[in-house]
């Protein structure tokens, strides 16, 4: 699951982000940390090791999912941070898209382009997380 130092670091500076948005952030950023995390999680269990060019469906799915949520945080919250990570994670499901319509990309530049994304992912939650605890504490509330 985290066998090499690039994949616990990436899981180390996840719950980091996620503990922060669930210690400091409002209703919308804990939903999307929680959500961010299921899907990590859910990611590790269903992944095929051998990636073979071949769409990974359960992936797929998961991605998708959580681009749902993001898309609902995005409509529902008056923040801009959901909207960020709603083009982030669109980023990944297209390119699973891309294995599906058979373009089949170097699987360099596909594990690139998701964990680029799923990094910049991490920055909007922290972002929209600290912008929130901050406006709190601007209004005496912390």
């Amino acid at each position: 699951m985290f066998d090499t130092l690039a994949s616990q670091i990436g899981f180390a500076i996840a719950v980091l982000v996620t503990a922060f948005a669930f210690l400091k952030g409002d209703e919308p950023e804990r939903v999307g940390a929680g959500a961010y995390m299921l899907g990590l999680f859910a990611s590790q269990l269903v992944q095929d090791k051998g990636f073979s060019g071949s769409p990974q469906w359960p992936l797929m799915a998961i991605d998708a999912v959580f681009l749902a949520v993001c898309i609902g945080l995005a409509w529902k919250s008056r923040r801009a941070w959901p909207i960020w990570v709603c083009a982030l994670q669109s980023l990944i499901v297209a390119s699973h898209l891309l294995t599906l319509v058979d373009l089949r990309p170097p699987p360099g530049a596909f594990f690139a382009v998701i964990n680029l994304a799923s990094y910049g992912v991490l920055v909007a939650i922290a972002v929209g997380t600290f912008w929130a605890w901050q406006e709190r504490r601007a209004a005496g509330l912390e």
